[in-house]
């Protein structure tokens, strides 16, 4: 069975991600969403909330591959090592992210050379989407609609006083 992980902070989880996720489980027979504890981001959604609205999220593409959501903390190669993933999944919008994902797999080939790292290229229609950006967006009133689920939207509304 072929397990990948499809790491990240999800605060909160958007079209970009979703089509990811979509992409990522023809891939593998196994995804698991890790979902970061990342104090140094300082997310608007606590990880219990993350972890719901990811759940929900991929919820739709579960006929495709089995998928579990889990939260981690530590490094995203020993998550990766505890889940039995062979392949870590990562999506690419533009070239800062390259600059930042290619460091980051050199590290972590250091750590563990059996894990490899697939990139997946963000469909065009949501290369500007960014998670900071989306919050943003709800917090000065502006429409996520284009950015995020329904639902995701609901919760992003009630999170920032707006619903």
């Amino acid at each position: 069975m072929r397990v990948g992980l499809y790491p990240g902070t999800f605060d909160p989880i958007h079209n970009g991600h979703t089509d990811i996720i979509g992409r990522a489980v023809k891939l593998v027979d196994k995804l698991v969403l890790g979902v970061a504890i990342n104090t140094g981001k300082s997310p608007m959604f606590s990880l219990e909330e993350r972890v719901e609205i990811v759940e929900e999220a991929a919820a739709p593409l579960r006929n495709r591959a089995e998928i579990v959501v889990q939260p981690f903390e530590g490094l995203t190669m020993a998550f990766a090592r505890e889940v039995g993933a062979s392949v870590i999944v990562r999506g690419l919008r533009a070239v800062a992210d390259f600059e930042f994902e290619f460091q980051m797999t050199a590290m972590n080939q250091q750590l563990d050379r059996e894990i490899e790292t697939v990139f997946l290229m963000a469909d065009p229609r949501h290369q500007a989407i960014a998670s900071k950006l989306v919050k943003e967006i709800a917090e000065l009133g502006g429409d996520v609609a284009k950015f995020v689920s329904p639902h995701v939207k609901e919760r992003l509304l009630q999170k920032v006083g707006r619903a």
